[in-house]
């Protein structure tokens, strides 16, 4: 049997479409096994008028079926042998006879039980209760009522199609005073097809609506639409560019693709390409064209939803849209260009960044001071310290610019154009740009200093305020984008290398913020707990590090792994890299129970986890056993590999002295020259605590290894 439902509405906004489809392929394939319903296929298909499901194989009504079904506990169900009301309501509900019911063992106790035949429903009548289910388990951004009912979707539902096969399955969608009812009657193309279409049988759907110009099927429409494209741009001897986004987008705009080439002036090829591109893609949905060279040409391409006949009618309508587009850009830019870059500060003093943190131009004084801090931390030239203060005081000039204010798409590319048009040098204007980076995921990362640096300090700035006014990201929750600013700064410190103590940062800008702020409680601790939060989600996540060795490297609820961290994010990277490492190879498990033991017993003493030279707390006097100097011997030879390790982050060098201890530690504790390191002499007991507490301390440089799971 094939059974349809389309459910046809008024033009859904592109991106709910792909997200109701991927519900769909989710909700509906598991709503039918619950119901132990297996068809051969299921197709999803969304065009902006209407969503729909077109199943095979589907069986006229289900298999019958013998199942177990179990009821209350034996001795509630039962009394000295007699059944007790709990049984007998148990079998009426199941309408058995009392004799039926069987008493079974289970992990819980005896329980009644009773083996039923199901016999199959009809397939029909389930589909007729499951589709309202299927309709409104759709979710999506800015769902709406219409009428005078209590219903929400996307947009207005006007009409349904529910076919099994070639009859109508009645389906009824109650909203108020209003009731729609399915039908065999579709909808096809408003313009090229504005009649009724009338679906004989449910496997006719696809060319149905076809022969009425509505293309149903996504990925027919992206094959349409990518072959028209590739044509038309080797007929202007170039190549279209074809991002993602757009092609997504216009893929949802459309019912029957038609691909229209269009031109305009090339004089305003004198424009940045980034502002037409910008023109072009953000605000008319046209696909660029390209020379091999990678230069832009003065024509483009979009996809109509009209009459393919009138391809040159269509052309020209947009070539007038994009030619004032264009216009007002080069009109923009000339005016902005008119004035250097610093010009446009005071004008920053007229634009809140938020009520109770100032203006932008307050934001960029403290732009200013924290990249100041961050270029101290990091002890570079004169000149470099130059150009990322010149970076930071114009990083937010351009948001005030005529061209900025219409295309809001280009902060910061503007500020690049602008600076270098202004005499600013390449580092400050390319870093103008690049402290916008990453945008977001898999962006490009900022390769500039100036860049990196000012970026950092503009997002420090917006979360150390954002949290000191109590505003905290919490569940799905993120106004500010908080978390993207938190993983950017970690992923550009990570990607460009840069020792910077974050934890200074964090408490040199919380002072900062309390002395502005003086009736605010200081938002440090909460920005230490969400930067460990996030090193720990990106570790996971994009670097594909174990949960307990990521765990094992920022220490669990201990607080100076935290701080070690934070005030240095490259080595908490590279210590996880390499536990992730010497697991894949097995050193991890050569020296994890050793390691592991020691610390254990370690923690009965109160040896502070800074000591690491044993000569300062372990007196070879009172050794008792050749295993204890064995021991010794071993840390002093450590001692020397852990200094360079630390200071050089060259960890195999640690765990090769580890290793090397390994023996020495076993036969202190197991071997012939064993010992009781829990001696009854006081003295004796703590040096040999002292010796497991020196070893456990030179482990903490490389890890917590009581949070790492042994496998």
């Amino acid at each position: 049997m094939f059974f349809l439902l389309e459910v046809g509405t008024e033009e859904l906004p592109a991106d709910f479409i792909d997200e109701a489809i991927a519900q769909w392929k989710q909700i509906i394939p598991n709503s039918l096994e619950e119901n132990f319903l297996t068809p051969d296929n299921l197709a999803v298909y969304g065009t902006p008028r209407r969503l729909a499901i077109l199943i095979s194989g589907l069986a006229e009504q289900q298999k019958d079926r013998d199942e177990v079904i179990k009821g209350p506990p034996a001795k509630a169900a039962f009394k000295n042998g007699k059944p007790t009301k709990a049984a007998e309501g148990f079998a009426r509900k199941q309408e058995v006879d009392i004799k039926e019911l069987d008493i079974r063992p289970t992990e819980k106790g005896d329980f009644v039980f009773v083996e039923k035949k199901i016999k199959g429903r009809q397939t029909k009548e389930i589909l007729q209760e499951l589709i309202p289910h299927w309709i409104n388990s759709l979710e999506g951004r800015r769902f709406m009522r219409w009428g005078n009912g209590e219903l929400r979707f996307s947009r207005p539902i006007r009409w349904l199609v529910a076919l099994c096969d070639e009859q109508i399955l009645p389906i009824e969608i109650v909203n108020g005073d209003s009731t729609i009812k399915s039908d065999r009657l579709s909808r096809g193309h408003r313009i090229l097809h504005p009649d009724p279409v009338s679906i004989s049988q449910a496997s006719d759907y696809v060319e149905t609506l076809r022969s009425a110009y509505v293309e149903v099927d996504p990925k027919q429409r992206q094959q349409i639409i990518e072959k028209d494209i590739e044509t038309i741009a080797k007929d202007l001897k170039g190549k279209a560019d074809l991002p993602e986004d757009l092609l997504t987008e216009v893929i949802n705009l459309i019912e029957y693709p038609t691909a229209v080439a269009g031109k305009f002036d090339p004089e305003f090829l004198n424009l940045p390409t980034e502002v037409i591109i910008t023109v072009m893609v953000k605000h008319q949905r046209y696909f660029a064209v390209k020379k091999s060279d990678n230069e832009l040409l003065p024509n483009f391409i979009t996809i109509a939803n009209g009459d393919p006949n009138k391809k040159d009618i269509i052309a020209q309508g947009n070539e007038r849209v994009i030619r004032a587009r264009l216009a007002d850009a080069q009109f923009f830019y000339t005016s902005d260009c008119d004035e250097p870059l610093d010009s446009y500060l005071p004008e920053l003093e007229n634009v809140t960044f938020q009520k109770e943190l100032g203006t932008m131009r307050d934001k960029v004084d403290r732009i200013m001071e924290m990249a100041q801090q961050m270029a101290e931390q990091l002890e570079i030239t004169e000149k470099e310290q130059e150009e990322i203060e010149s970076t930071a005081l114009l990083c937010k000039a351009d948001l005030v610019t005529q061209m900025v204010y219409e295309f809001p798409e280009l902060q910061g590319v503007m500020g690049q154009k602008y600076a270098l048009v202004s005499g600013e040098s390449e580092q400050v204007a390319q870093g103008i740009f690049e402290h916008y980076l990453p945008r977001g995921a898999n962006d490009i990362m900022p390769k500039t200093l100036t860049g990196q640096v000012v970026g950092i300090a503009d997002r420090l700035d917006t979360l150390i305020s954002i949290f000191g006014l109590g505003m905290i990201p919490t569940g799905s929750g993120d106004p500010f984008a908080l978390r993207r600013a938190a993983n950017a700064i970690i992923s550009v410190t990570w990607d460009a290398q840069l020792p910077i103590n974050l934890s200074q940062l964090l408490i040199q800008g919380c002072e900062a913020f309390m002395a502005d702020h003086v009736d605010k409680q200081s938002p440090l601790e909460a920005l230490q707990t969400f930067f460990i939060q996030r090193i720990q989600t990106l570790l996971q996540d994009e670097f594909n590090i174990d949960y307990d060795l990521v765990n094992a490297v920022l220490g669990e609820a201990d607080a100076q792994y935290t701080d070690r961290a934070l005030q240095n994010l490259l080595d908490v990277k590279d210590r996880a890299e390499f536990l992730q490492a010497i697991r894949s190879n097995g050193m991890l498990d050569k020296i994890y129970e050793t390691i592991n033991r020691s610390t254990r017993l370690a923690a009965k003493g109160d040896l502070d986890y800074t000591v690491l030279d044993p000569s300062q707390v372990v007196e070879t006097k009172l050794f008792e056993k050749s295993s204890e100097q064995e021991f010794y011997n071993g840390l002093m030879a450590l001692l020397s590999k852990t200094i360079q390790a630390q200071s050089e982050r060259n960890y195999q060098l640690l765990t090769e002295g580890l290793l090397d201890i390994v023996p020495k530690v076993s036969e202190f504790f197991d071997g012939e020259n064993s010992v009781l390191v829990m001696d009854e002499n006081q003295k004796v007991r703590e040096n040999r605590l002292n010796l497991l507490g020196v070893l456990r301390n030179h482990g903490r440089v490389l890890a917590d290894f009581g949070a790492i799971v042994k496998n």
